[in-house]
């Protein structure tokens, strides 16, 4: 029982520090959206979205929230949106980027 706990521990621990640059990723794409109201843009703050997503999966499941979830099991609710935000998020967020980035040095 105390190994259980103290492996949530340590899941919650490294999702809250894995947290922070999402969270400041996001932040960044929220700004660079505001600015320039184009679709890279949006496709990044998508993806930044996605990937803060993956991070509050991995906070529920650590702090056993939405059991109905059943967060960790294979072929569940929680596991294909943890799946499916990850995958959207490492897809979008570097196209987003990139294609704004190939834009902006054309104009």
């Amino acid at each position: 029982m105390l190994a259980d706990r103290t492996a949530m521990n340590v899941i919650l621990l490294k999702a809250l520090v894995a947290l922070v640059p999402a969270s400041i990723l996001f932040a960044g794409s929220v700004v660079l959206f505001a600015r320039r109201k184009t679709v890279w843009p949006l496709v990044q703050l998508l993806g930044a979205g996605c990937l803060v997503v993956v991070i509050l999966t991995h906070v529920c499941e650590a702090l056993h929230l939405f059991p109905w979830m059943h967060w960790g099991i294979k072929n569940s609710v929680g596991h294909y949106l943890d799946f499916w935000s990850a995958a959207l998020g490492l897809t979008l967020l570097p196209v987003g980027y990139l294609l704004h980035a190939l834009k902006r040095r054309q104009a």
